[in-house]
């Protein structure tokens, strides 16, 4: 008895859909005339487009201001945490190291 491969459920089938649209853009653009129907397609959503944002825009820009203080301490927290420059001196001081042995066995040219 054959095995029966199960349903995809929407999300699976939102990100093949999606990943289809990226995947054949190009190829689409590659078309003639395709610049013209873009440009069509753009001319009749963006009025419906710029309603929809400017409904949304207000609430996003309130939220990100809300938490753009706590965020910002936690990211200068997180980054005083972080060794970098003892990470940074750790792999210049090995680079430097490797020049100089490098340097070190190559033979000296003879005059």
């Amino acid at each position: 008895m054959p095995v029966r491969i199960p349903r995809a459920n929407r999300t699976e089938l939102a990100t093949f859909g999606v990943a289809g649209v990226a995947g054949f853009a190009p190829f689409y653009f590659m078309l003639p005339g395709a610049e013209e129907r873009l440009a069509s397609q753009t001319a009749r959503w963006a009025p419906r487009w710029e309603r929809n944002i400017s409904y949304f825009a207000p609430p996003a820009q309130r939220f990100a201001q809300r938490i753009e203080p706590r965020l910002e301490k936690t990211v200068k927290r997180i980054d005083n945490r972080l060794p970098l420059e003892r990470v940074a001196q750790g792999v210049d001081r090995r680079i430097k190291y490797g020049i100089n042995k490098v340097n070190k066995e190559q033979p000296t040219p003879t005059s």
